[in-house]
């Protein structure tokens, strides 16, 4: 009796269930499958130490789960793939869709490179990119409508791990070490915890002193979790709170959906007219936003948050882009990069449009003289200054607000005065835009 071998190759979508290309897998064949992660060096090499300690995690778990069958591979996989392939004899190669630039031209690699069909199945997305479009046949521009379409598009119900998956073994490299908890189980364990509290979610999420948001764009980065099964749990949820959650996840998904269609996305503005945009080389003072040292607590309470773990608040997140890029004056390309760099939940698509929103480069972007004051945000969302005297332990002696104003109340040691002063950075920014628009 002949059999038929498949191969899964796993890249965002680390988990067993809700797993349509996997699915797919199993039906192609006999449910022998050959279940394959590469270590691409094209990615490995550019993420910083969190995303590779998350990763190495997350594959441990999956590997778990597989009975130890989780084959990894280090290389091209243009090379890999096609050689794993071979060694199997499989009759087709399963893979989730990628959309974003690189995914989009690996991908093309390796399928030029097979013997056999890749076939391509699902996507890290509840509506894939391209799947919502305006009356013009082409991506919107602005989130609002968006929303409107993608939420009438609907999607599928989750669908459950398959139950009859033979996974076949070939050699690997050893799995990178981590002693970090992460994977799929994790991920659903967070998720159904964090479901308590989402109809909080409106009401706190712009506070990272509370630490109430749910973290979960880590495990949707990695695929440990499909949006699908959190917006199948959110419907049954009836909260402002579940409903802002949900917009969130849409968000994330509009990203996604410009980033295929404007590739170019990932570093240059989409609103054109910003290539004129005049902007300072960064040099020492974009050290010192990176290193947490610009003399606002609130922004360095952030980057600081962000070296130690690998994550920042989102509002956070939008405090220190605004700061860099209009009141230091460092191009957001720099940024962004930056974040990627650091991020555990690095994502080029929801990294380079959020930049380019605070920017005001980008689509449905803020206006540009939105300015985010540095200060004022911090007295606002961080109102008894815990976030900060958290992450900057020199202003840990001045209490309640004051630790956002340490300047009125003596200083700290040595905790650095302003950088920059934020008025006069404010006014020299829209000098600065005017000039674009004449």
């Amino acid at each position: 009796m002949t059999t038929v071998t498949t191969v899964m190759w796993f890249r965002r979508d680390l988990r067993l269930a809700d797993n349509p290309a996997l699915l797919d897998a199993v039906a192609a064949g006999d449910g022998r499958v050959l279940g394959i992660f590469v270590l691409d060096p094209a990615l490995w090499d550019r993420a910083g130490d969190p995303r590779r300690e998350h990763l190495a995690a997350s594959l441990r778990s999956l590997s778990a789960s597989m009975r130890g069958r989780l084959v990894v591979r280090r290389g091209d996989p243009a090379t890999v793939i096609p050689a794993v392939a071979d060694e199997v004899g499989a009759a087709s190669v399963h893979v989730s869709a990628d959309y974003a630039p690189y995914g989009q031209q690996r991908d093309h690699a390796v399928e030029t490179s097979l013997r056999c069909p890749l076939v391509r199945t699902g996507s890290p997305y509840a509506v894939a990119p391209g799947g919502v479009l305006n009356q013009q046949g082409r991506s919107y521009q602005v989130f609002t409508p968006y929303f409107k379409a993608w939420a009438a598009h609907g999607w599928r119900q989750p669908v459950e791990a398959p139950g009859d998956v033979r996974w076949i073994a070939a050699d690997g490299v050893e799995l990178p070490a981590s002693s970090k908890a992460a994977g799929e189980k994790v991920a659903l364990e967070r998720w159904h915890a964090y479901l308590d509290d989402v109809a909080r979610y409106d009401d706190e999420r712009d506070r990272p002193d509370l630490d109430s948001t749910s973290r979960m764009s880590v495990p949707l980065k990695y695929g440990e979790i499909h949006p699908r099964t959190m917006l199948a749990d959110l419907a049954r949820e009836r909260s402002t709170g579940a409903e802002a959650y949900r917009r969130e996840l849409a968000w994330r998904e509009f990203c996604a959906d410009l980033l295929a269609r404007y590739p170019e996305a990932a570093w240059k503005p989409l609103r054109p007219e910003f290539e004129r945009m005049r902007y300072d080389e960064p040099g020492e003072l974009f050290d010192a936003w990176r290193e947490g040292r610009t003399g606002y607590p609130f922004v360095d309470a952030g980057m600081r948050q962000l070296a130690e773990t690998g994550f920042v608040h989102n509002r956070v997140r939008m405090v220190v882009a605004s700061f860099l890029v209009k009141d230091l004056h460092v191009h957001w390309k720099y940024g962004a990069r930056w974040f990627m760099s650091a991020l555990r939940d690095g994502d080029l698509a929801s990294n380079s449009l959020n930049w380019q929103w605070v920017a005001g480069c980008g689509a449905d972007a803020a206006p540009y003289f939105r300015i985010f004051n540095p200060v004022g945000q911090g007295l606002k969302f961080d109102p008894a200054g815990d976030y900060v005297r958290r992450w900057v332990p020199e202003l840990r002696h001045l209490d309640g607000k004051a630790a956002h104003e340490p300047w009125k109340h003596g200083g700290a040691g040595g905790y650095p005065p302003p950088v920059a002063d934020h008025a006069e950075a404010r006014r020299e920014a829209l000098r600065r835009y005017d000039a674009i628009r004449a």
